[in-house]
């Protein structure tokens, strides 16, 4: 039997390359804000898509309900989002930004398009091309993504 040499297996390169990225982007936010990912994530979903379910948050960030949680519960402690209690099931509520709350998501948009930009910048337009392309091809052929895109 032969040995997964795990620095050339796909799925950990991607994963490592995900977190090395995550990891860089999260200093702009966390200098900024002092955010978490996982409050980043809330606040920028959020932000994007208006009134959310905590469900709703964690399936659109890939992030477990415990940390969904924690998250809402910061940004509500800042005064960044608010709960609204679902009209016809009380175990729901729908969350949503601030005044205060948008403000900082919309501070931190263009800060994340430079960062997407400056990163890319860093390939070349060959390479830029690629990335873009099989990056969607590998979210194309994973099942449990074509539903979400």
């Amino acid at each position: 039997m032969d040995d997964l040499e795990l620095e050339s297996f796909l799925p950990y390169r991607l994963y490592r390359l995900a977190d090395a990225v995550s990891r860089e982007f999260s200093r702009i936010y966390k200098d900024r804000h002092g955010l978490t990912r996982p409050e980043w994530r809330t606040l920028a979903g959020l932000g994007q898509h208006g009134t959310m379910t905590a469900t709703e948050l964690g399936e659109q960030s890939a992030m477990h309900k415990t940390k969904v949680s924690r998250a809402v519960a910061e940004l509500e402690r800042r005064r960044w989002l608010t709960r609204t209690p679902d009209g016809k099931d009380r175990r729901v509520e729908h969350l949503t930004l601030t005044r205060a709350g948008l403000v900082a998501y919309r501070e931190m948009v263009p800060l994340a398009k430079a960062f997407e930009l400056e990163l890319l910048a860093r390939l070349s337009t060959e390479q830029r091309a690629a990335v873009v392309s099989g990056v969607a091809a590998l979210e194309m052929a994973l099942p449990d993504r074509r539903k979400e895109l």
